[in-house]
């Protein structure tokens, strides 16, 4: 007898020197299941040192981007002795360190959204270093509308957003749509469905062309400095750019400018 064909949940392919990861959950409308949210860290974590990657798009199959939690999965501990509280507290530390897994990954991460994306789906693309969304994407928190107010998508969304505007998406658990989500800065770039891989990939080659030792200094300083005070931010970005300027690839970029030619990066 032949064991049942198990479906993955994540699937990843490469284009070059960009991987593609699809939230392959359509059914559930990509809902961040525990395996889908560790199939995603373990991902992140082999991505992290895999010279060869040098951009990840996210994406997603089916009508949904995702739809947040799986809250099917969570009713069902609600059986466990203790209510559900460990598995719980397990599940949001775990959704938590995927979530900062994506911001600490020394290479940027690109989202295109192509349906609705709520709660930790809309999590998910605030979390990533840029989006681009489908004219047919929508966004929203909702949680509030069924009483579990989204606390930890609001991490992510507040750290995107005006404090306006991320409040009045947490408290009345509207959908806004993709042309308001680029408005308010959720997104970077809206564009007609059904092109919005094709521009994300796009997007991920420009960057790809740079030298990706650069990109990863940039990255991370851009998120730290962000939780610094002014002169706290200012002091460490000058420590930054005297590193950088040390670098092979900092002098071989600026040599090529003054010498008007295309610089041949090497990543260190």
């Amino acid at each position: 007898m032949n064991a049942p064909v198990t479906t993955p949940v994540l699937l990843r392919e490469d284009a070059d020197n960009i991987a593609i990861l699809t939230l392959n959950r359509p059914r559930e409308r990509n809902s961040l299941s525990e395996a889908l949210i560790a199939a995603l860290s373990a991902m992140l974590a082999a991505l992290a040192s895999d010279a060869r990657v040098r951009v990840v798009v996210l994406a997603a199959n089916g009508p949904a981007f995702s739809a947040g939690h799986d809250m099917k999965e969570m009713t069902a501990r609600r059986a466990d002795a203790d209510r559900g509280r460990a598995y719980f507290r397990q599940l949001m530390d775990a959704c938590s360190a995927m979530m900062q897994a994506i911001v600490q990954l020394p290479k940027p991460v690109i989202t295109c959204v192509h349906g609705p994306a709520s709660a930790a789906g809309c999590q998910l693309v605030a979390s990533c270093d840029l989006a681009v969304a489908s004219d047919a994407a929508k966004f929203a928190t909702p949680g509030v509308n069924i009483g579990l107010f989204c606390s930890t998508p609001m991490v992510a969304l507040a750290r995107n957003v005006a404090r306006k505007h991320a409040m009045e998406m947490l408290l009345t658990g509207d959908m806004i749509d993709a042309r308001e989500a680029q408005r308010i800065g959720l997104v970077n770039r809206v564009v007609p469905a059904g092109s919005e891989r094709d521009a994300a990939l796009a997007l991920a080659r420009q960057i790809a062309a740079k030298s990706a030792l650069t990109v990863k200094i940039g990255k991370e300083a851009f998120y730290r400095q962000l939780e610094m005070s002014l002169a706290e931010a200012y002091r460490y970005a000058s420590d930054v750019m005297v590193e950088n300027m040390l670098a092979r690839d900092a002098e071989e970029g600026i040599g090529a400018f003054i010498e008007k030619r295309p610089p041949s990066w090497e990543d260190r």
